[in-house]
């Protein structure tokens, strides 16, 4: 018994080797809580997972497997090696390989992260098969791992002051150089996430209107209702006016008629209800209101307005011939014409004086 007293007070690199023992015993000890961990929480997320429809939280599942455990493993050994009296020069390899682990991982998880919410905005907006999302990831990547090297750097104690001054110096300069470039990629993401605008959307724009056709990182392409191709900067959309129709629920409709001043005030009466009637016969229209709104220079001027349900141009103009047909064969039964501009001149007999 005092043989095996005297083993465990034996001292190596300045530690006991009951020290060593118990630095493993912790290290075990938290490899299987970890493994427990892991069989049981991890399953029941993955069975979670894989029960629902999106697949957003099964690559975050699958992204946190791959880094947070392996870093939750290192946080054991971590905790284990720290229970001993090691060298100075051990013990700054033990902390630098701990902030490596832990920054490559860490890494790992914001890019896979933001990798996959940019594929899941790309795929929702219709835009996940352009060649451009590649570039951005990759200019993402580079980004991510550049600030992960400098934080690395920084933490194992070299002077990164020089290299974050360069850094800093040659962004401005990058910056000046690509303003307008820069200012486009970024209005890219604010048309992505934001939406006021998605392919296949009927916009306009000022005095300028189509369909949206492709939505890249520095210009969007419109096919205007002519054929041509109009290419606008992002920025340019994003501090414009846009009218989107995609998202019009519904279309009001306002026009006007007139009649000529002959027409009787019993005709004149008979007009609001019969075009009234007409309106609330044709479907998906809302009737508003109909009006005898005033005197014009050559007719008696009414006023309609209604509503078409939907945003399609095409219905909207269905309707409205049926409803202008159906008005005309209305007027034509009660006798009622259409005014058109006209001109009386009124002349008078003058008296020639007798020769």
């Amino acid at each position: 018994m005092d043989a095996v007293m005297q083993f465990f007070k034996q001292v190596y690199f300045g530690n006991s080797v009951q020290k060593y023992l118990f630095s493993v015993g912790i290290f075990l000890a938290g490899v299987v809580v970890l493994i427990i961990i892991e069989k049981l929480i991890f399953r029941k997320l993955r069975k979670a997972a894989e029960a629902s429809e999106t697949k957003t939280d099964d690559a975050l599942l699958t992204t946190s497997e791959k880094t947070v455990v392996p870093l939750l493993y290192l946080g054991a050994f971590y905790i284990a090696v720290k229970q001993l009296q090691l060298a100075e020069n051990v013990a700054k390899l033990v902390w630098s390989f701990a902030v490596i682990i832990l920054t490559i991982q860490i890494t790992r998880l914001i890019v896979a992260v933001a990798v996959n919410f940019l594929e899941q905005a790309w795929q929702k907006s219709g835009e996940a098969k352009l060649k451009v999302s590649k570039g951005i990831i990759t200019l993402l990547r580079v980004g991510v791992w550049g600030l992960a090297v400098v934080f690395m750097l920084d933490n194992l104690g070299y002077n990164i002051s020089a290299v974050v001054a360069g850094l800093g110096i040659s962004g401005i300069a990058v910056a000046l150089a690509a303003q307008t470039i820069l200012g486009d990629l970024f209005n890219y993401f604010v048309i992505l996430f934001d939406k006021p605008f998605q392919r296949g959307d009927f916009i306009i724009v000022g005095d300028m209107l189509g369909v949206v056709d492709h939505i890249g990182i520095k210009t969007t392409r419109i096919v205007s209702l002519w054929g041509e191709e109009l290419v606008f900067s992002n920025s340019d959309l994003t501090s414009s006016r846009i009218k989107n129709y995609k998202k019009m629920e519904r279309r009001r409709v306002l026009f006007k008629l007139g009649v000529i001043y002959q027409t009787s005030s019993e005709q004149l009466k008979k007009i609001p209800p019969a075009i009234k009637g007409i309106i609330e016969k044709v479907e998906d229209t809302v009737f508003d209101r109909v009006h005898f709104q005033g005197y014009g220079d050559f007719s008696l001027n009414i006023e309609i307005v209604y509503y078409v349900i939907g945003n399609d141009y095409t219905k909207y103009m269905d309707i409205q011939q049926k409803i202008n047909l159906a008005i005309k064969d209305a007027f034509e039964k009660e006798g009622i014409e259409f005014a058109y501009p006209t001109q009386l001149i009124y002349t008078s007999k003058v008296n020639q004086p007798s020769s």
